[in-house]
């Protein structure tokens, strides 16, 4: 059974997948590789990289950037919706996973499209701004580590240009505002700073674990 948003029942969840899934077999046999893993809930669900997938090709984006890869299943997607000349710049820390998203990456035929930074995901985006990368992605996806969500999100607006689109998987604590917890409290407090910032436009949306959707002013 593939992970699904919060609040959709078995049934209902195996409809929306039978009425308009476009998953690849690639894609599920990864997601299969991931269900068996300790911590498998981090994988997106595939309504959910269905909707990256859309985003990405909606708006035209050739470079994108993802914070937090697990296994690769939401890199593989995004990878999938790029043009061939297009790339993503995945970080990702722990290397038991990204073996098993290199595996999955190559089979699909697209990893000539995938740069992964392996180290902690703020050095690599303090990097890429050393190196004057600011401005110049179209499309970036965070679903790290919540407690560091705030460092990510300011790290990633200055990479992404104006009219660019951020993605933030996880951002419904748990599914409901009133969970407990350091994790869940981070989120809360990243979901009052994003209603109050100017600098982007905003949407929460239930998908997965809840997904804010932001568009650089």
């Amino acid at each position: 059974m593939p992970n699904r948003s919060l609040g959709l029942d078995p049934a209902l969840h195996a409809y929306l997948l039978e009425a308009s899934s476009r998953e690849t077999p690639v894609q599920q046999r990864l997601r299969e590789a991931t269900a068996d893993l300790p911590g498998h809930d981090m994988a997106i669900p595939p309504e959910q990289a269905q909707c990256l997938q859309w985003i990405v090709g909606l708006i035209g984006a050739r470079r994108c950037l993802e914070v937090g890869a697990f296994t690769g299943y939401a890199t593989l997607a995004i990878a999938l919706a790029l043009p061939e000349d297009g790339t993503i710049t995945a970080c990702e820390a722990n290397t038991a996973w990204t073996e098993i998203a290199w595996r999955f990456w190559r089979e699909a035929g697209i990893g000539h499209r995938i740069f992964l930074r392996v180290a902690p995901a703020v050095e690599t985006l303090d990097a890429l701004l050393e190196v004057d990368q600011a401005d110049s992605y179209d499309f970036a996806f965070i679903h790290a580590d919540a407690r560091r969500s705030i460092d990510y999100f300011e790290r990633v607006l200055l990479l992404v240009r104006r009219g660019g689109v951020i993605a933030i998987g996880g951002t419904l604590p748990q599914g409901s505002s009133t969970d407990a917890g350091e994790s869940a409290a981070a989120i809360r407090e990243l979901n009052r700073q994003l209603r109050d910032d100017a600098r982007v436009d905003l949407a929460l949306v239930p998908l997965g674990r809840g997904m804010t959707l932001l568009r650089r002013r």
